[in-house]
This record gives structure tokens, C-alpha cells and sequence, in this order.
């Protein structure tokens, strides 16, 4: 399938170094945007921007925390300076950290929130300019949250990991009702079983056997799934707002 008119628009992309974000990165790139690739491993952002450059697209690679004012704040300039405002934002940046809440693993308790609710709301604050200008001038305008099916689905030892995605969910959903009247775009995408590293952040060998099970039993999306969605939800004429996706494995 074909998205020309993702052709000329200029796209933030965090949590680009791989998963979800960097298959959307790749997938914007391929049907003409310019996109910016945030994430934390330099290395890693510097070979998919290699990747979409040879490919013939136009990519930025910006090694960015999005649990970092500071960091944030540099990467927005560096963008702005190389790219001008963006139209389309995808928050993709994402941490799973699933252990029973009587452990009392704070630290991991904050950085799932650090990174999963106000790293996403970091970049909103960044880019709502941004979006609310190109709608403003008539233009396709996408804010794009990756929230995920825990939102809804309760599996036990992942309650604040659903618990920040129950969040994300929300947030877009008050989001649409502040942005949508002046035309931006507000879409959140919940996937289920998706390939990702999402599971190499899981250090408990109980919970990844588990994981592993449940995997066997309904089996994987594979990251160019969603990206495939996200492409087609932002090439909708203007007008036309996707607000929520859920997208699962057929057997889950």
C-alpha cells in the first residue's frame, strides 16, 4: 500500500533506535517524510539513519532521554534548526519493567513513569506548537501515542506497567478532546504481543519464561505490523481522525 501523502511532511519519531519506532521510522521515511530518529543509542540511530538515507529517504538521528529536560530541550532545537516544525509526532519510546508490586522496585516504578508518561508528555509539550501551526495553515497535523493493550488487559505482575499505559491511554484521549477542535490529530495505538526488546527488560527468569509461553500459544506482531498502521492513520485525509487502534495477533 501507498501513503503519498506522507510525501513532504516532517516527523518526530522517539524510541526510533528499534522496535515499533524504528520500523515507523523506516516506513515514514520510505513514502517521503523527512524524520527526525530520537532515541538514546547513539550507534543504533546513526546506522537506521545510514539505512534510510541509502535507501533514498531523508533522516535525522538525534540521540536524545526523553526523561530529560535538558536532553529533550537540545534535541527539539537540533531539529528545529535542521528540519523546521514538525507535523507528526510519535511518542514510541517505551520501558517494561514487570515485577510484583510487594517487591517494592521504585526505581523501576519511576522509570516506567519517567519514561512512558512524562517522557511522552515532554515531547508533546516540544512539538504541540509545532502541530497546531500546520493545522493552523491547513495542513495534516498527528500527534501518535503508543499505549498498549495492558491499558485495558489485566496480567498479574505488570499492574504499573498497564498502569502508566492506562495513562497514556487517557492522556491521548483528553489530548483529542483539547487539540482536535483546531484540526490536530490525536491517535493512540494499542498494541498486543508485538517482536520488540521490550521483553529484554524483564530480569525476573519466572516472568520471561511466562512471557515465553504465551507467546508460543498466540504468537507475534511483528513491529512492521503497527508501523503499518501508523502510516496508514496519518495518510488519511486531514478530516479523517483514527482516534484508537488496537491492533492484536489474530490468536490473542
Amino acid at each position: 500500500m501507498t501513503y503519498d501523502s506522507l510525501s513532504g511532511r516532517t516527523a518526530v519519531v522517539t524510541g526510533a533506535a528499534s522496535g515499533i519506532g524504528a520500523a515507523t521510522a523506516v516506513l515514514l521515511a520510505a513514502h517521503g517524510a523527512r524524520v527526525a530518529l530520537l532515541a538514546r543509542r547513539t550507534e543504533r540511530l546513526g546506522e537506521l539513519a545510514a539505512k534510510i538515507t541509502a535507501d533514498g529517504g531523508r533522516a535525522l538521528a538525534v540521540t536524545a532521554d526523553v526523561t530529560d529536560e535538558e536532553s529533550v530541550a537540545a534535541a527539539v532545537q537540533r531539529i528545529h534548526s535542521a528540519y523546521g516544525p514538525a507535523d507528526l509526532l510519535v511518542n514510541a519510546a517505551g520501558v517494561m519493567l514487570p515485577n510484583p508490586v510487594d517487591d517494592g522496585r521504585a526505581d523501576e516504578w519511576q522509570r516506567m513513569t519517567d519514561t512512558n508518561v512524562t517522557g511522552a508528555l515532554r515531547l508533546i509539550r516540544a512539538f504541540t506548537g509545532d502541530l497546531l501551526a500546520a493545522a493552523a495553515d491547513g495542513r495534516s497535523a498527528d500527534l501518535v501515542n503508543i499505549s498498549s493493550i495492558g491499558a485495558h488487559v489485566v496480567f498479574p505482575n505488570y499492574a504499573v506497567y498497564g498502569a502508566t499505559k492506562a495513562a497514556l491511554t487517557h492522556l491521548s484521549q483528553s489530548l483529542r478532546a483539547e487539540l482536535g477542535p483546531r484540526d490536530v490529530r490525536v491517535t493512540n495505538v494499542e498494541p498486543g504481543f508485538t517482536e520488540s526488546e521490550l521483553r529484554d527488560h524483564i530480569d525476573n527468569p519466572e516472568l520471561t519464561g511466562q512471557l515465553d509461553s504465551m507467546l508460543d500459544a498466540v504468537g507475534l506482531l511483528t513491529s512492521e505490523d503497527v508501523a503499518d498502521l501508523i502510516a496508514y492513520t496519518t495518510s488519511r485525509p486531514r478530516h479523517v481522525n483514527l482516534r484508537q487502534a488496537i491492533v492484536l495477533p489474530t490468536r490473542q
